[in-house]
């Protein structure tokens, strides 16, 4: 397996890095993570696919990855910032066809802020893409999915494993973008709550972070609400639509999540008492793995 990392990754017992790609039409969602796992010095590899009504594991003796321009090839799949493509052909899945990627929307600075210099961290988040335009085809198990300036996301993981407890969500809008974590993280044996969230809207990138003073109000019935100062952010999941996903677990994909990888979510981000966006969609993504939420 040709991995591509820092020595001091490479030196890790137990370690994962994966990616997230995910594609919107306007009655259809895919996404697809590739990833390599370490574990006990065992090297693996796997491409997911989630769909709004069916999800699998594809495992692969391989992965190779270059950071940047990102490109990863996983068997005769290939994924980058330009696009995707897909070949597989199973007694459990196929799945072929090319989509384009264009207009990629970074963020201004890395999503982890100071804490991307922390090290032992159990996971890292990196985003590469809020939001950008995405056109072609895919064919999932005989049905076409076409995209026509679709929109896409894109972001990934890396370190030993999940946190324990945790709640994800994103959503592409007609005026922006948005993304939410909130986890319990360990660390130095202590435990502490993580907020990483960004809300792109009017070609403005409002943050909102642990680093920068980001608290939870509450989370409870399918709700979560974090403020920041004058900020607040609350996502609401209204009608799941959960399939299983595999997450790392000290390395070794072991852990069985649910993904809803598109679904009904209510979101509003309020800035200095006013109302940025305020929204139902039914294309949304939600990850709920917290006390409490339900």
């Amino acid at each position: 397996m040709e991995i591509q990392e820092s020595r001091g990754a490479l030196m890790e017992r137990n370690y994962f890095k994966g990616w997230y790609f995910k594609c919107s039409n306007a009655t259809q969602t895919i996404a697809c993570i590739p990833a390599f796992h370490r574990s006990c010095h065992r090297e693996s590899a796997s491409l997911q696919m989630i769909t709004d009504d069916t999800a699998c594991s594809i495992p692969f003796d391989t992965l190779e990855y270059r950071e940047s321009p990102l490109s990863i090839r996983i068997g005769r799949n290939i994924f980058s910032e330009r696009g995707l493509c897909l070949n597989i052909r199973t007694n459990k899945l196929t799945a072929y066809g090319t989509l384009r990627f264009g207009g990629l929307q970074p963020l201004r600075y890395d999503i982890m802020g100071p804490f991307r210099l922390v090290p032992f961290m159990q996971c890292r988040h990196s985003v590469f893409s809020m939001q950008h335009r995405v056109d072609g085809q895919l064919v999932i198990n005989g049905k076409p999915m076409r995209f026509q300036q679709g929109v896409g996301y894109m972001e990934g993981d890396c370190g030993s494993s999940f946190p324990k407890q945790y709640i994800w969500t994103q959503c592409c809008f007609p005026e922006g973008s948005l993304m939410l974590s909130v986890a319990d993280i360990p660390l130095y044996g202590l435990h502490m709550t993580g907020i990483i969230g960004v809300v792109l809207a009017g070609g403005r990138e409002y943050r909102i972070a642990t680093y920068l003073g980001a608290k939870v109000e509450y989370i409870r019935r399918n709700t979560v609400a974090v403020r920041q100062g004058n900020a607040v952010l609350t996502a609401s999941l209204l009608e799941r639509n959960a399939q299983p996903l595999l997450a790392p677990e000290q390395g070794r994909m072991s852990r069985t999540i649910f993904e809803s990888a598109s679904c009904r979510a209510y979101y509003r981000f309020a800035y200095n008492g006013k109302v940025i966006c305020e929204f139902i969609s039914s294309r949304a993504s939600f990850e709920s793995e917290y006390a409490g939420f339900s």
